[in-house]
């Protein structure tokens, strides 16, 4: 089901949303300062290409002052935008009995773009760490 899921999506939005991302992140690597926004676009295109089956947690270890402080200049510059983006094709997409599911994975989405540093995207039946817990001995 996953994967009928993925290809319709991928028909019907997901390929250009993930050229997108992935344009953005070229855009990103030009400069050394911005080279984490793009490995960051990089990732949600991936995500954005093949999104059922997979979900973003954080990073095990925290995320840290600089993802922080990186993730509001993030927001502030392009990740409101990007979310509002999302927003109004989600609703576009339920619409349809057949976007409904559409437009969860869109939603989905938002989050990470809003927020992409410090994020990683696993497999939705695997384990993950959504915290980091040092071990006690």
């Amino acid at each position: 089901m996953k994967t009928l899921l993925n290809i319709i999506w991928l028909l019907f939005g997901g390929l250009w949303l993930a050229i997108g991302y992935f344009l953005a992140g070229v855009v990103c690597c030009l400069l050394v300062v911005t080279i984490p926004w793009g490995l960051a676009s990089f990732r949600i295109a991936s995500y954005a290409l093949w999104p059922f089956g997979r979900m973003v947690v954080d990073k095990p270890g925290g995320t840290g002052i600089f993802a922080l402080l990186g993730n509001v200049i993030w927001l502030l510059v392009a990740g409101i935008w990007i979310a509002i983006g999302h927003v109004v094709t989600a609703f576009a997409m339920a619409i349809t009995i057949v976007g409904i599911p559409l437009a969860i994975a869109n939603l989905k989405l938002i989050p990470v773009s809003l927020m992409p540093l410090g994020k990683q995207i696993v497999p939705s039946n695997s384990r993950y760490v959504t915290a980091y817990t040092p071990s006690r001995r």
